[in-house]
């Protein structure tokens, strides 16, 4: 928690009247603060006057809610519809990008605005939508802030929310009664709840949290409860997992750990025959590496997230997974007796049907342009299933349960082809040049997701090693290898990749 210079109560501006301002998306109950914020100022003899401004759709921008207040009196005040730069006095943001976002929008000034902010992060699109980290800066939000507001309270409001049964909107509306920026007693921001009626309570905790909070004071952490991650099943099979794991422990240390961790992904995925595959390939590597052991190491990880691909099988069973509905139901919030209804959206493509079949049979059809127009006529439509209802869950659950074919399917095949074809280009470089090596094992990351995400990744994938042969006799090629694979992390198109190759082929 920030907070900065206690002050008793918000500026006016030169015509009397108290300007705040709040952002939030759907579902943070921006519109429930902003009329909190209007029954607190009328029950303490206030006229306001409050608007809000939809933000654009899919986390682009967030709903701007504005009130403006001045003490009731002979006459009566005109107030504006919506904020204008540098005529805040109170701003009010749910989530850490929304603060910047104000700050850039100029209504967070150094001789006037009091921030409050969420420090927690809801991505935006635009994040979610880059290839590689494309999650914004948040320290540097927190840095501007520091410099651009007259006073700064941040707080992982949302946290404190969820930790007393409520929403985000009643511990920001703690924090702005804690702040004293409103020439109102706590009392009055509490009656306003209390007249609220349901839900009241969670409310007046999450009040008292931001409140807290806001006035500076710890509230006490609860203590963490180590999850138990230990294995259960027969003896057998126990005692085949103890074996595995004392034979990745055995491996030097900066590869034991990562393998250890690879090896439960992949026996999660598939089975224990698949995770001694997964250590065989490991160690083939590691018996071409020495001191201090970095190429083994980054084979280790990225050797278990090729072996764990997102199929139509594993889709569906973490889809139908023990735990999930009163996860998501917990998520929401939903109390005893609630009906939560839960809508999966699906999409196949032909690939994905062809993938499942016999390699022999899947390879046939997808040679054929005729039946996979075919299969993506009969498939390739958008569906939602409704997987709290029987029918839509066993369909999934049977397709989750297609474990022990797997192995034996078009896309495991095609799989396995593509890691050994990578691990060779990778440790073909190796006696010339390590360094090289290990980055081009480090380009597996570009391949991940499902469906178009993973025929994306492999055309980058492809598109970088073409790049790197190029510029393999080179003494600056792991550089090279490098610039490459974070430019096609940039963007989802791939004109940064674009440019880098263009730039190769001008010199290569």
């Amino acid at each position: 928690m920030t907070q900065h210079q206690a002050i008793p109560m918000a500026a006016k501006g030169m015509d009397g009247v108290i300007k705040l301002a709040l952002l939030a998306v759907g579902g943070q109950g921006g519109g429930v603060l902003t009329g909190w914020i209007e029954a607190v100022a009328r029950a303490n003899g206030y006229v306001c006057q409050a608007t809000s401004v939809a933000g654009v759709a899919q986390r682009t921008g967030a709903t701007v809610y504005y009130v403006e207040m001045a003490p009731a009196g002979a006459k009566v005040p005109v107030f504006s519809l919506m904020p204008a730069a540098g005529d805040v006095d109170i701003m009010i943001t749910a989530e850490m990008m929304e603060a910047g976002r104000s700050i850039m929008r100029g209504f967070v000034t150094p001789d006037r605005t009091v921030l409050i902010t969420s420090t927690h992060r809801a991505l935006a699109v635009s994040e979610k939508m880059v290839p590689g980290d494309g999650i914004a800066s948040s320290e540097e939000v927190m840095a501007a802030a520091e410099v651009a507001a007259r006073r700064f309270i941040a707080a992982d409001f949302d946290a404190l929310a969820v930790a007393q049964g409520s929403v985000i909107s009643a511990s920001l509306f703690g924090a702005l009664a804690g702040a004293e920026v409103l020439p109102f007693p706590r009392e009055a921001f509490e009656a306003a709840i209390k007249s609220g009626g349901k839900g009241a309570a969670a409310s007046l905790r999450a009040f008292a949290a931001g409140f807290a909070a806001a006035q500076g004071a710890v509230a006490e952490k609860p203590p963490e409860v180590a999850a138990d991650t230990a294995p259960r099943g027969p003896a057998a099979l126990l005692a085949q997992w103890q074996a595995l794991t004392d034979r990745a422990g055995r491996m030097p240390a900066p590869v034991a750990e990562m393998a250890s961790l690879g090896l439960r992904k992949v026996v999660e995925f598939q089975d224990l025959t698949y995770g001694a595959a997964y250590l065989g390939r490991v160690e083939a590597v590691l018996a071409r590496d020495q001191a201090p052991f970095e190429l083994a190491r980054q084979a280790a990880k990225y050797i278990a997230n090729a072996m764990a691909y997102d199929d139509v099988i594993r889709v569906a069973d973490l889809k139908t997974r023990a735990g999930r509905a009163e996860r998501i139901a917990a998520e929401m919030g939903a109390k005893a007796g609630n009906v939560v209804q839960l809508t999966e959206f699906l999409h196949p493509r032909a690939e994905e049907i062809v993938g499942l079949l016999p390699a022999g049979l899947g390879a046939r059809l997808e040679a054929s342009p005729t039946w996979m127009a075919r299969l993506d006529r009969w498939f390739n439509k958008g569906r939602r299933l409704r997987t709290d209802s029987l029918r839509a869950y066993l369909m999934l659950y049977v397709l989750g349960g297609m474990k022990r074919r797997r192995l034996g399917s078009l896309r495991h095949r095609q799989e396995v082809a593509h890691l050994e074809r990578w691990l060779a280009v990778a440790l073909g470089y190796l006696p010339a040049n390590y360094d090289l090596a290990v980055e081009v094992i480090r380009c597996r990351r570009l391949v991940k997701g499902y469906s178009d995400t993973h025929a994306r990744g492999l055309s980058k994938f492809d598109r970088v090693l073409d790049g790197v042969a190029l510029v393999a006799g080179r003494p600056d090629a792991a550089d090279w290898a490098r610039r490459l694979r974070e430019a096609a992390l940039k963007d989802e198109e791939g004109k940064a990749l674009d440019g880098a190759l263009a730039t190769i082929r001008s010199f290569a």
